[in-house]
Parts: structure tokens; sequence; C-alpha cells
């Protein structure tokens, strides 16, 4: 008796630690279907565990109520290209680790997760504008490495990492042909000659590793990272800006059977065709209209509009660091230029997940999904909306950052009277 009165109490004092969180009466936009008008989401062990409305879910009478009436919920924001975490000071050389300078254009083992700083001052203003997963990608060369996925949570890297090798980054840019051979078509053959020599390692490790083979130009490290790229496993995320760029793009993913997704994508718009036939998702900055380099001359506003209602998968992107706070500006100045609301809404929620390959847990509210969410005083791309709370894998995070601190320090200067004294 005095067991099972033991196993009775420790049972209640577990389920009142984990809880159970009711969020209720919002407007509730899962993405993956329908809005939910006053809505109910319930919340445990970091997971959603119903999602309805009120009529449809029953509240457990234990469950800790939040009233979200008059609000709106969304999935946290997700920004996939970001250099978050990577790049603290953007003018102070030693506080970027987004790219590893070497000769070799080639960089297929660098990994962002190496560099990436979980305490970085950036991460609890980012999740104030509603952000709660980012993709932190390494720059630089023809290939510059493996990416990183991260929630936005207070933790070390290892419990914020979603996943270490989202995908492999390459570039079909200036920048990378100058590292080339300077040309586009010394590009594409190193490009070539990488996954051909990833393709020879992957078929002859042993005697590459026994040293009975011909040299090979990359090393074994960035042959062994390409590998799931060649094997389609790894999506091979392409950095291009011009038509013909991206064009060419679609025809390397042709013929070494790459999942490709594309990244800028100015002039995406003059091959929407192209890219909605190959199911290619294309990576956009909304606010990128400015012809700042020949390969960008065709850039304007209404990118993401034209390639949205041509079909091709659009994916929403700050492309910053210190600045992915705005995530939802850029997707609201897209909807701005004619893109649809709820195109814009999946573009930086489930068709960022689908992106970075965790649509299964992360992008949208649905049962078993992580209970990552974003409370809005009102649409989300309104710029007079505020966020209201914000949950990450189930825990409320709070609204406080550099700067709120900063402001609260410089609000009560005036309890402090400064004396001026003339030179």
């Amino acid at each position: 008796m005095k067991r099972l009165l033991v196993v009775l109490i420790v049972s209640c004092w577990l389920s009142s630690a984990l809880g159970q969180t009711a969020i209720v009466g919002a407007r509730v936009h899962p993405v993956s279907s329908g809005p939910i008008e006053k809505g109910v989401i319930l919340i445990m062990e970091g997971r959603i565990t119903a999602i309805g409305a009120a009529s449809s879910v029953e509240i457990p009478p234990s469950a800790t109520r939040i009233d979200a009436t008059g609000k709106v919920i969304t999935p946290g924001l997700i920004d996939v290209a970001t250099s978050l975490g990577l790049v603290e000071v953007s003018s102070i050389p030693n506080t970027r680790d987004t790219a590893y300078e070497t000769g070799n254009p080639i960089r297929a083992a660098f990994r962002a997760s190496d560099g990436f700083n979980p305490r970085s001052i950036a991460i609890p203003v980012t999740r104030m504008g509603g952000v709660t997963t980012v993709g932190s990608i390494p720059t630089g060369g023809a290939i510059s490495g493996q990416s990183l996925v991260v929630d936005l949570i207070d933790g070390s890297l290892q419990e914020m990492t979603v996943t270490s090798r989202a995908g492999m980054h390459a570039g079909f840019h200036p920048g990378a042909y100058a590292e080339s051979g300077g040309s586009r078509g010394g590009l594409a053959l190193t490009l070539r000659q990488a996954f051909q020599e990833s393709r020879l390692f992957k078929t002859n490790q042993a005697a590459i590793q026994a040293g009975r083979f011909q040299v090979l130009r990359n090393s074994l490290l960035d042959l062994e990272a390409l590998v799931p790229v060649i094997e389609g496993r790894t999506p091979f995320n392409i950095e291009a800006s011009r038509a013909s760029d991206i064009a060419a793009a679609l025809r390397l993913a042709r013929e070494w059977g790459l999942r490709v997704s594309i990244l800028g994508g100015e002039e995406a718009w003059l091959v929407a065709g192209d890219l909605a036939q190959a199911g290619v998702r294309v990576v956009v900055q909304p606010l990128s209209n400015l012809p700042t380099q020949f390969d960008r001359l065709g850039a304007r506003f209404d990118n993401a509009a034209l390639l949205s209602q041509a079909g091709v998968p659009v994916v929403i992107s700050t492309r910053d660091s210190s600045n992915v706070r705005n995530l939802r500006f850029e997707a609201g100045n897209a909807v701005r230029f004619g893109m649809d609301w709820d195109a814009a809404l999946r573009s930086i929620t489930l068709e960022a997940a689908r992106f970075l390959g965790i649509q299964e847990t992360r992008g949208s509210l649905e049962t078993d999904k992580a209970a990552n969410l974003v409370i809005w005083s009102g649409d989300p791309f309104e710029f007079s909306s505020q966020v209201e709370a914000v949950f990450i894998r189930g825990r409320e995070i709070p609204l406080e950052s550099r700067h709120t601190k900063l402001l609260e320090r410089y609000r009560k200067l005036g309890d402090y009277p400064v004396q001026y004294r003339r030179p």
C-alpha cells in the first residue's frame, strides 16, 4: 500500500512537473491545413498533443491555460539561409566563421557547426522576431561546405542542433568561378571533377586509402563528404543569380542526379517554367531588387510572386546574421508585390522546413510535431503587429535580449542627474 502511494505521488509530481499547456481562443494557422477560428493547441513534453477547434479538443482540467483570444498563432518562423551564430560583427574578421579560405575551391568537408556560437547576442534578438529555427550556411569557393540547423533555445550547440549536416552548399556566381579558373566553364569543370573523384572514392576506398590508386586532386575528406550528394541523399544548394547560371545548375543536376535547390535566384523569374518543371526550390530575398552585380541585372521586387504563380516552391530568407528578425517583413513585402498570403506564410514555415529536410517535425502545427509556435497580436506580416509569446520545443521563451536590456538600462538614466562642466 505504501509503495502504491509513493508511485501515485511520484506520478502526480511528474505530471505537474511536465505539465500540459492549452493555448485557447486564437486564430490558428497550422499551414498544413486551413485556419482554425478560436482554436485550441495542447502542448506537452515539447510537442503538440492536440490541435483543433474548441469543440473538438478536450482540455484536461490540470492543463495550464493561456488565453489568446483575438490573437493569431503561426508555426515558428524558419530562416533557411542565414549566418546567425557564424557572424557576430561583420566588419571584424575574427568574428566571421562562414568560410574556409584555401587554395582549393572544393571545401565539402567544411562544417558550419564547427564555428557556430550558441551564445551569439543576435540569437535572442532573432527570437523576438518570431523566428524559432534557422539554417546557418557556409560561404565561399565552388563548394562551400555543410550547413547547420538549430532551434533558437538557450543551451549548448548539441542541445540546439536539429541537424548538423542539412545540405551541401555551392556557388555558381562570379566569386565561385573566380576561384575555379576565372570562367563559368571552369567552375562547371571543377564541380564535375569533384563529383567524378567522389564517385571513384566511393567505389575504390580501400585502394585509395592504401595508396594504390591514382592521385586525386581533392582531399579524401571532401570526397567522402560529397558521396551522399552524388547519391541524391543530401541536397546540393547552389547560389546562383543569373538566369543562365540557374539553367547551368539545372543541367548539372540532371547530369549527376543531384537534388538541387537555388539560393539567391534574382533572375529566377526568367526561367520559372524550367524550375517548376524540375520541382526545384528557390530561396529568395524579396527586398533584393538592385542590380548590384552584372549577374543580377534582372532583379525585381515581384520575383517571389512570379515564381510562386508559376508553380515553383518558394522559400523566403533574409540572408543575414543580425537582421534575421526581419524575416516576416521580407515575406510581407513579397505579399505587397503580388505573392499570395498563404504562400508567403508557407515560404517561411513549411516550405522552409522542406528545404532543410525537417518537415516531419517542424514547419506546421500538427499533432506530434515540435511545439515551435508564435502568438502574434495580429497579422504577422503587418508592421504594427507584435510578438506576444514564442514557444520553442514547448517552452515559452522570455522576450528579452541585449536590445531590451539596454533599453531598460538607459531608460533609468533620469534617476542619476549628470553634472556638466565647461572645459
